[in-house]
């Protein structure tokens, strides 16, 4: 599909991902195609009963894609191994990331999920965690992250990566610029760094960069004040972050995302319309909202309104459904 026929509808839906209730195709999925033009969706395990189960319901939305004329979505899942695992037996189970030991698991792991998620009609894992988790501290991320050593982390994260990408899924390391040093929870509230920009270059972002120099497909954005690079905004909200940092400084050409605006760190704080402002402004991509609910009909029409009101965000909007067309091109056939 060519992005300059598309019209300022499908140039704003492309920009959501979205989660759903219930196992089946159903009228909400069908609302959130034909009439939100969504780019993508996300699975959890409400939404997961067997693996022909979750096939059927990967080709119907698909299949309501096609006959809507919209581009194929990016289907997506959180199936990091360990604690975060939506997808349970007969899937294949694994221990985590801090459980493995070298190379050849991160690989193990990778093909063997991958395999299973093609199978399945998902395209997109929202992993790996790339946080730095320190021993020194009770990190937020310590049974999620691969190790407290940034070379380590790397090494494996992009191992994870490759292999994914290798067998068609889409990656996403999370959450930059790195949570490995709080101890708090941005699913309740808004955690703060309180580090600077040459502390989170000496750890944290190393990770991150080997991501985007082997090429990773997205990069998912931590709900997370950094109070000495911006005092104002976490980073799935900040321009300093991303359109500086990440795109500007560090190059990254891929899919920028939002962790879910549905956690306690955006709602308890911002407005949906406010936090859809400053994600556009932030050449972020695409916004997260995971539960169904009015949140999602209106980040739709607020990024929406700033797209017929706004040359400077609908030309940044154009840039960031290219980039989500790239991938869906490359990934999806599109």
């Amino acid at each position: 599909m060519n992005i300059r026929d598309f019209s300022d509808e499908q140039l704003a839906g492309q920009r959501l991902m979205v989660g759903f209730e219930g196992k089946r195709f159903n009228e909400d999925l069908q609302f959130l195609i034909r009439d939100l033009k969504v780019g993508g969706i996300i699975l959890f395990s409400q939404n997961i009963e067997t693996p022909s189960q979750v096939k059927k319901l990967c080709g119907s939305v698909q299949e309501c894609a096609r006959v809507n004329g919209q581009p194929p979505l990016m289907i997506a899942i959180d199936q990091e191994g360990g604690q975060v695992a939506r997808l349970k037996k007969p899937f294949t189970q694994f221990p985590g990331n801090a459980s493995m030991k070298g190379v050849e698991d991160a690989i193990y792991f990778a093909e063997t999920t991958a395999a299973e998620l093609v199978q399945a009609g998902i395209n997109m894992n929202l992993a790996p965690v790339m946080d730095v988790a320190p021993k020194e501290i009770n990190s937020i991320m310590a049974g999620r992250s691969f190790g407290h050593d940034p070379a380590w982390v790397s090494k494996l994260g992009v191992a994870v990566i490759s292999h994914l990408q290798q067998n068609n899924i889409m990656a996403v390391a999370k959450h930059f610029p790195g949570i490995g040093r709080t101890v708090s929870d941005s699913h309740l509230d808004l955690p703060a760094f309180e580090g600077d920009l040459a502390e989170l270059e000496s750890c944290d972002l190393v990770p991150f960069e080997a991501c985007v120099d082997c090429g990773v497909a997205g990069i998912m954005l931590s709900h997370i004040i950094y109070k000495k690079i911006d005092p104002q905004w976490p980073a799935s909200l900040s321009q300093r972050l991303v359109a500086k940092l990440l795109r500007e400084r560090m190059q990254f050409s891929g899919l920028s995302l939002t962790d879910d605006l549905d956690m306690g760190a955006i709602k308890k704080h911002y407005d949906v319309k406010t936090a859809i402002r400053q994600i556009l402004l932030a050449d972020i991509d695409m916004t997260l909202i995971c539960h169904k609910g009015p949140n999602i009909e209106t980040a739709y029409k607020e990024i929406l309104r700033n797209l017929k009101d706004s040359p400077e965000l609908k030309a940044k909007g154009i840039k960031s459904v290219e980039r989500i067309m790239d991938l869906k091109k490359q990934y999806l056939g599109s």
